[in-house]
């Protein structure tokens, strides 16, 4: 299994989105924040650190999903090898 690396980047549209680190084949990110003029307004320089925040957020989540669906599919695999005659 590979590891991959990830990089936040401001884009010149002020946009903030989520990247593999050196892929430069891949032309999607694959997460884009956009804020509204308001919040820009608000959250100033900071804006930045709060993308950074929700998106590690969101991975942590998307891991936590991840895991979740391996242990009900190792429990539904183990539930059929009890129902299996030998």
């Amino acid at each position: 299994m590979s590891s991959s690396f990830y990089e936040i980047l401001e884009l010149s549209s002020g946009e903030i989105v989520l990247k593999r680190s050196g892929d430069e084949s891949s032309v999607e990110p694959l997460v884009t924040l956009k804020f509204s003029a308001e919040s820009i307004a608000f959250l100033g320089a900071a804006r930045f650190e709060v993308a950074k925040a929700m998106i590690e957020a969101g991975m942590e989540a998307a891991s936590e999903l991840a895991e979740q669906s391996h242990d009900d599919i190792t429990a539904d695999l183990n539930d059929i090898e009890h129902h299996i005659l030998h």
